[in-house]
């Protein structure tokens, strides 16, 4: 383990400026409350500290950011408190501290890649300050490089969750140096074999390798020397996770892969740069779509470069990258790069434009003319992600919402039906009301009742999502509509009694949609709601209904004791039928009466459907769709049992279960975007059973309601139309 006096040495060596005075009070601390605690190695836990401070020194962080890694640990491992944090060394050490410890209490449960994704936002949105993300990778790539000392299980977990969480957050931040170490480390353990064959296919071509690049070097170096120009010059080696990358995932042999060997050309200008790239074209053959001018057009984590690949004299394809010093140190060191500058580093000037960073998908001006660099953190200490809130669910998945967001929104955005019957919440354990705002980091789980009457009009005043507003519209909508529906029936039912007709033989549909039209309502719905009112406007409907019911029946207003009599007859003839229509199946066995039928739930046949009745042992009449595989594949002598069945008219208006096959890309909100279809065509969805591929394609069946083989067509055609569904059939059996 590194003395203290070696330790002050290795950094002043990185940055003479660095004030060792606090640097090696912070050392001292630290040695102090770590004492006696051991690593799994069975090494002092201080080295992890120094290291980590090391890295940040390397990565040319300022005093406050090499601080804050040597005390990294101390208020989550020891019993130093934040106080004692703020009277030794600040609040600004404190922030930072404090929030490498609330980093560290995010549990990675769920890790597919769209939640990998959601996790780097909730690192950037949690982080105040840039340099606590910086501080969370030292302290990463200083884990991973003495990773062997861990349970495989153990190796494994931290492995993935470096190439889905850590190392794609090194590169939206540029920081290609940790990016590269850490995915060439997780490599190494989690795919050994792959990496050993790796390395010794490399170190086969190594020497010829170093000799072609060689080459390229002094024939470049010709060329320059004659245009008197300040440059430096060198080949770069690829990474092996990049090139186990391109082998895997584009299925490609490692003597196709171009940039195995690159040449690197550094300058001072970018007039220098482009004047490098035209004396390469005139030495070498381009490859035509190989180019990449990122000076013009940078990625959005800052990186800018020119890139072309050039095929040699002796055939074989190069890389060459040509920026400024700048440039490169913003390649290797990303963010990180711009302490660097503003520390006084004279190999660059700082630009006067503001760099954005377009992956924030929000401007954030970085003040490049500040002399100061305290001046210039003060940028960095702001939410990146202000206008946003990520939360998990129970079961670690994590949920973006608007900045302010309610368990309202919460709820919604898991499913319109939990959000309707949502009466409050629990968040981190603890009991809320449904107003309550939700915090970055917040595990929430939403409480529902059968019970609850629903959506209120308060309730869009509470919701902060446009999704969740919509919902509730959508929902409060539809609701008043069918008790609006409800109360029409029941005033005109109420008036036609009144005038001593019966409702169930004057009220028949054939009438109503008479009068409807006639009263020009777009539909029955719609007129039913008018009624719903009363008035002038149910006497004219009435008038109507019975001028059409007396011309077909040629009868006059009965008595009320007989019209009492005919309702009782009426209303029991229609319980009745009722019950039969309950009962049955809706299918009748042409030719036979009396007979004991069921649908069969292999096909699950739909009125329209053409089908066929099996005669079974014991069990009745099952009837199947004439394509069910279970009906195709009986033997001959099976077939005999088959009989005549047909639907019957009377249950065309009946629901029947039908299975629905759905094949597309496992993305998140797919499955609330076949409830939502399914909800906006009234069709109740009683049964989903989804599995996904490793290759991210999701294959799904889901039960649904169906009257009809007409609504089945258009339930499918919404279906194809969802983003991501590649293919929609009926499950045949």
């Amino acid at each position: 383990m590194k003395t203290k006096a070696q330790f002050l040495d290795e950094i002043l060596k990185i940055n003479p400026k660095y004030n060792t005075e606090l640097i090696g009070k912070a050392f001292d601390k630290a040695q102090e409350l770590h004492d006696g605690q051991l690593r799994k190695s069975g090494e002092p836990y201080f080295i992890h500290p120094i290291n980590v401070a090391i890295i940040l020194a390397q990565l040319g962080m300022d005093e406050a950011t090499i601080i804050g890694g040597l005390l990294h640990d101390v208020v989550e491992d020891t019993e130093y408190t934040r106080d004692q944090l703020v009277k030794d060394f600040g609040e600004e050490i404190a922030l930072l501290v404090d929030g490498v410890t609330k980093l560290g209490t995010i549990k990675f449960e769920s890790k597919e890649e769209i939640q990998a994704e959601n996790f780097r936002k909730m690192f950037l949105a949690m982080s105040k300050d840039i340099r606590v993300l910086i501080i969370k990778l030292a302290d990463r790539l200083h884990n991973m490089r003495t990773i062997e000392y861990m349970k495989p299980a153990k190796i494994e977990e931290k492995c993935k969750e470096t190439l889905e969480i850590y190392a794609p957050l090194a590169g939206r931040l540029g920081i290609s140096t940790v990016k590269f170490e850490l995915e060439d480390i997780a490599l190494k353990y989690l795919h050994p074999e792959e990496f050993k064959d790796l390395q010794e296919k490399v170190s086969l071509r190594k020497s010829q390798r170093e000799e072609t690049i060689n080459t390229v070097i002094g024939e470049i170096k010709e060329a320059l020397d004659d245009m008197d120009l300040e440059y430096d010059i060198y080949g770069r080696a690829k990474h092996f996770y990049s090139i186990y990358k391109k082998m895997k995932f584009q299925n490609k042999q490692i003597d196709e892969i171009f940039d195995l060997i690159a040449v690197r050309i550094i300058v001072d200008t970018v007039k220098d740069c482009y004047a490098v790239l035209g004396i390469v074209h005139t030495m070498w053959k381009p490859i035509p779509g190989r180019f990449k001018d990122y000076i013009a057009m940078p990625k959005p984590n800052m990186y800018q470069s020119l890139h072309t690949t050039v095929i040699g004299d002796n055939g074989e394809p190069f890389e060459i990258q040509i920026r400024t010093h700048e440039m490169h140190e913003v390649a290797e060191y990303g963010i990180a790069a711009h302490w660097k500058y503003k520390e006084g580093n004279t190999s660059a000037e700082a630009s006067s434009d503001d760099i954005k960073l377009a992956w924030l998908r929000q401007s954030i001006e970085w003040q490049q003319d500040l002399n100061d660099p305290k001046d210039f953190l003060e940028t960095m200490k702001m939410d990146l992600f202000a206008t946003q809130v990520f939360v998990f669910t129970p079961r670690g998945d994590v949920i973006e919402l608007p900045a302010g967001s309610t368990p309202l929104d919460f709820a919604f955005k898991i499913h319109s039906a939990i959000g309707c019957k949502c009466v409050g919440a629990k968040v981190n354990g603890k009991m809320v009301t449904i107003d309550h705002t939700l915090q970055n980091g917040d595990i929430v789980e939403i409480v529902t009742s059968a019970n609850s009457s629903g959506p209120s009009a308060d309730w869009l005043k509470i919701a902060k999502s446009s999704n969740a507003r919509n919902k509730i519209r959508s929902w409060l909508k539809k609701e008043n509509k069918s008790d609006n529906i409800e109360k029409g029936k029941e005033v005109l039912d109420k008036a036609i009694r009144k005038k001593g007709y019966d409702p169930a033989l004057c009220a028949k549909s054939v009438y109503v949609t008479k009068a409807m039209k006639a009263m020009n309502f777009a539909n029955a719905d719609e007129g039913y709601a008018q009624l719903s009112n009363g008035g002038s406007l149910v006497s004219k409907f009435c008038s109507l209904l019975f001028s059409y019911y007396n011309e077909d029946n040629k009868t006059e207003a009965k008595s009320d004791e007989s019209v009492l009599d005919d309702i009782k007859a009426t209303e029991a003839k229609r319980q009745r039928a009722e019950q039969r229509r309950k009962d049955s199946p809706g299918v009748i066995v042409k030719g036979a009466d009396n007979l004991m039928i069921k649908l069969a739930r292999c096909c699950n046949p739909v009125p329209g459907d053409e089908i066929v009745g099996f005669i079974t042992k014991g069990r009745g009449i099952s009837v199947h769709r004439k394509d069910c595989s279970n009906v195709t594949s009986l033997p001959e002598k099976e077939k005999a049992r088959f009989i005549e069945v047909e639907w019957e008219d009377l249950k065309m208006g009946k629901s029947y279960d039908a299975d629905i096959c759905i094949v597309g890309s496992d993305r998140k909100g797919i499955l609330s975007d076949i409830s939502r279809v399914c909800e906006d065509m009234d069709i109740h969805l009683s049964g989903v059973n989804a599995k996904t591929g490793r290759d991210g394609s999701l294959t799904m069946t889901i039960t649904l309601s169906i009257s009809s083989t007409q609504e089945m067509q258009k339930v499918l055609r919404n279906l194809r139309n969802i983003n991501g569904v590649t293919h929609v059939y009926r499950a045949k059996s």
